[in-house]
């Protein structure tokens, strides 16, 4: 393989457009680049996760999420490119169901924290969400693929139910709503 960038700035950026994958240009607040750019934001913020120390399944998974979202962004910046399989989502599904099997069921809501690994993956999770947002919106007004939304959408629950293990595996363990606490 080839050097894919031999110089980093190319000042065709300054006009505020930015050029898609296909070779066309769009302004740099369009909702296509909003939509990849917060597929890369939700990648690099895997990418935090991992720098904490996680579980060996959690790497596994997390390291094949960024491949995902890095396909994912591609095929967001590429007008008409179908680069998540419907495999990928299914992945998702069975990792989701591998780590939620362990996990006692949900009485109260879960404040992001439990550590700071958890912590990063709520995060993350919101990240995901905002991402996901973000592709609806592109599909309201040019062709998206079903499979980006679906994506997503099981990513940010995979998030959530990683975001309790690893606070459960922490010494803080998850950090509980308490409802009354709010009162005055």
């Amino acid at each position: 393989m080839g050097n894919r960038l031999s110089k980093i700035y190319t000042r065709t950026g300054d006009d505020g457009s930015t050029g898609l994958g296909d070779g066309s240009r769009v302004a740099k607040d369009s909702a296509r680049v909003n939509a990849y750019g917060c597929v890369d934001e939700l990648n690099s913020a895997v990418g935090i996760v991992l720098a904490c120390e996680v579980p060996d399944a959690v790497r596994h998974v997390l390291v094949r999420v960024q491949h995902e979202l890095f396909n994912l962004g591609g095929e967001l910046c590429i007008p008409g490119m179908g680069l998540v399989e419907e495999s990928a989502i299914g992945h998702l599904e069975q990792d989701l169901d591998t780590f939620n099997e362990d996990l006692p069921a949900l009485k109260e809501f879960i404040l992001p924290g439990g550590g700071m690994a958890a912590a990063q993956c709520h995060l993350a999770r919101t990240i995901a969400r905002r991402a996901e947002r973000e592709v609806v919106a592109l599909s309201r007004i040019e062709t998206v693929r079903g499979e980006a939304m679906r994506y997503l959408n099981r990513l940010s629950d995979l998030l959530f139910v990683i975001a309790r293990v690893l606070a459960r595996a922490s010494a803080h363990g998850e950090v509980l709503w308490q409802h009354e606490r709010v009162k005055r």
